[in-house]
């Protein structure tokens, strides 16, 4: 026998071997796979909370010295340098550091609500949300947000970025009366603008263009979607009478526990486009909803909408709706933080405050 010959002797030997050790796995084996998974989650879920624990106590300490003039900067800058020298393998403890957990403390310390989330997300993560929000309410919303949707540490940048906050409180999402009768949690699942600038569509873009582009990018729309959200098909068929339709992306909710069907447009909304959408939300509650499951949502995902107009066209209708247009470019951040500011100066003055 040559010396190829024996080579691909042992190699199909061992590939049979492998073969043979993969069809004896019993596949109950998966079960302590999980186990272990959510062991190792847990626990490190654990030492998060125990971190953020210890930061805590140490910038409420800090805090008090420096509030009762007992130390000054200069006095936490020889804390760092000792720790240092004491503790050569502990990390985190630097000048900076150690006035950041005072920061940290200082922001949450008179909000029950908002301090249990911050132990729920990484150290990280609170320094991103502490440096980057302007305001006590942008805060809770970010450490909302990042708890729920387990957002990672580049998702999280990237909705400073988009300016999620000030597209929420500026332009909260189009929703039907039904929506907020039959899914009034909807309310805070969708948005009024979704961002694909991840798709790198070019202006003249066609509907094919962009079906495609987000199948493609599936993960990044989902994650722009929300957690919650779960793929089902694409030009999902339904057939009425003997005709056939298909469904631009069928979503499922586990939170609201309803199917979510989005029709793409890529030019501006017209009031006719609600009434395809409610066909295709009666065909799926008819053929395609589970008993245990709520009646379906639909989403007309257009590039461009008069509010004016989708105000009118969702105020009659008896469909469980929602309008919402794509971009394809990064928002204005500093347009949109002036305009923030001045729907506050509105509100405080409607509320009988001052601007001063």
């Amino acid at each position: 026998m040559s010396q190829s010959s024996s080579k691909n002797s042992r190699a199909g030997g061992v590939k049979a071997s492998r073969h043979q050790a993969q069809r004896l796995v019993d596949p109950s084996f998966t079960e302590i796979v999980t186990l272990i998974r959510a062991a190792k989650q847990r626990a490190y879920q654990a030492v998060n909370t125990e971190l953020i624990d210890l930061y805590w106590q140490v910038g409420e300490y800090l805090s008090r010295k420096l509030a009762a003039a007992e130390w000054g900067d200069g006095v936490v800058t020889q804390l760092a340098a000792h720790l240092a020298q004491t503790q050569p393998g502990l990390r985190g403890f630097t000048r900076a550091n150690l006035f950041r957990m005072r920061q940290f403390y200082e922001a949450y310390r008179d909000d029950e609500k908002v301090a249990p989330l911050v132990r729920q997300l990484p150290w990280t993560h609170n320094l991103i949300i502490l440096g980057q929000s302007r305001r006590a309410e942008e805060r809770e919303f970010y450490l909302r947000a990042a708890a729920r949707e387990r957002w990672s540490k580049r998702e999280l940048e990237r909705q400073f970025s988009i300016a999620l906050f000030e597209r929420a409180v500026l332009t909260p999402a189009k929703v039907s009366p039904v929506v907020r009768q039959s899914h009034p949690q909807a309310l805070s699942v969708f948005k009024d603008a979704y961002l694909l600038e991840f798709l790198g569509l070019p202006e003249g873009h066609s509907e094919a263009d962009l079906h495609q582009g987000l199948l493609a990018r599936l993960k990044n729309f989902l994650i722009e979607l929300g957690r919650d959200f779960c793929f089902v098909g694409t030009e999902f068929p339904v057939q009425v009478g003997k005709q056939d339709f298909a469904i631009d992306l069928l979503f499922f909710h586990r939170g609201l526990n309803c199917l979510v069907a989005i029709e793409l447009k890529v030019g501006r909304f017209e009031p006719e486009y609600l009434g395809k959408l409610s066909f295709y939300l009666e065909a799926l509650d008819r053929n395609v909803r589970k008993p245990h499951e709520n009646p379906a949502l639909g989403v007309l995902l257009c590039a461009s909408k008069d509010d004016e107009v989708v105000e009118y066209a969702l105020s009659r209708t008896a469909s469980p709706a929602l309008i919402a247009q794509y971009q394809t470019q990064l928002p204005d951040k500093a347009l949109l933080q002036a305009k923030l500011h001045e729907f506050y100066l509105q509100d405080l003055a409607a509320r009988g405050g001052t601007t001063a």
